[in-house]
């Protein structure tokens, strides 16, 4: 039903050079759609978008969310049916190191996207992807709700709170009747093959056992919900159909997470991912000093569940399972489009 509704469908896309919207991309396109994409350049090398030669799949429209004139000028020119906003700075550990890039991308950057969708006068549906870290985390065993309160103790988390109040405001003060419908998304820890990113736990590995070195692990304790970066993808192309054919009545907050069981230690990853790379994985604890970050974070996915039907497909096996063999075909040379692809069309077999 999905590539049904998507055959010919105009996305207009920001971040595809990322990892999630390079996997959203070639999903995207797989199904039939019209992809216009505005993003920075990949900011990691090797990276996925490059890897799998998106580029050659979609209409690239420009580049930095943080200027809105020709951002505006793409959105009005290109005339998307439906806006996914991903582009952003991603990253908790960066964000102590330069906060005012990560607020004006992950702020000004958002708001620039919803003004240049009230401009445009086309969009139907709206997108606005943030992170299970816009909460105000408590460190509670309790998964948050949408009703939750915003929050956020580093500049990545607090700045996706904010992105979530403008995204909030701009519904009442602008879409709340007419032809647009806005809906903002979070998902917990993603992996999948791809993410090339630094003071990421699966990426961190990669590196260190392709290369035969020692991994050094912040924190074997910290608990998160991990889920494989296909099920929110998932989730969020249900929402946008919605959007589209229901209008207003699914507007607000989103929360697409994995079941409890997929809800597991840094330690509980590192030990199972390490076991099915083999060839001699290591890994060690890194005792240094670093910035604060969250120990304890789930969602409460019931809204999802029972509005649209959505529910995790991988469990926590599979998809590890499916992210260390996507990077053992990278690492033996393999054609990394296909290694996506293929993931894709598995997936879209058990929906």
């Amino acid at each position: 039903m999905l590539r049904e509704f998507y055959q010919g469908k105009r996305v207009f896309l920001t971040g595809d050079t990322g990892f999630k919207g390079a996997w959203l991309s070639l999903w995207l396109t797989r199904m039939g759609a019209e992809v216009g994409t505005y993003s920075l350049a990949p900011h990691t090398t090797p990276s996925l978008h490059e890897l799998a030669d998106v580029a050659s799949r979609v209409r690239r429209l420009g580049g930095d969310i943080r200027q809105p004139a020709p951002l505006a000028e793409a959105m009005r020119d290109f005339r998307p049916d439906i806006v996914v906003h991903m582009a952003a700075q991603s990253l908790v550990r960066p964000s102590y190191e330069d906060p005012l890039t990560t607020f004006e991308t992950n702020i000004m950057g958002t708001a620039n996207v919803l003004d240049a969708v009230r401009n445009a006068g086309c969009v139907r549906a709206v997108i606005n992807v943030t992170s299970d870290k816009c909460y105000d985390n408590r460190e509670w065993i309790w998964g948050y709700r949408e009703n939750d309160p915003m929050g956020g103790h580093d500049p990545y988390s607090a700045s996706k709170g904010c992105a979530e109040l403008v995204a909030a405001s701009y519904i009442k003060s602008f879409f709340g009747s007419g032809r647009t419908a806005v809906a903002s998304v979070r998902a917990g820890n993603v992996i999948g093959g791809g993410d090339f990113a630094r003071d990421r736990l699966i990426p961190d590995m990669v590196r260190a056992f392709s290369s035969n070195d020692v991994v050094k692990i912040r924190s074997l304790r910290a608990t998160r919900p991990w889920q494989h970066v296909l099920e929110p993808l998932h989730g969020y192309l249900m929402l946008a159909r919605e959007l589209v054919e229901n209008g207003h009545a699914f507007e607000g907050g989103w929360n697409f997470g994995p079941a409890d069981e997929s809800t597991r230690t840094v330690g509980e990853v590192v030990t199972k991912f390490s076991e099915k790379w083999g060839d001699g994985a290591r890994y060690e604890l890194d005792e240094g000093n670093h910035p604060h970050e969250a120990t304890l974070l789930k969602l409460d996915c019931s809204k999802a569940s029972l509005r649209l039907g959505w529910r995790p497909r991988t469990g926590f096996e599979q998809a590890l399972d499916w992210t260390c063999s996507w990077y053992k075909g990278w690492a033996q040379g393999r054609d990394c489009a296909e290694l996506t692809l293929a993931q894709i069309d598995a997936f879209e077999e058990m929906i």
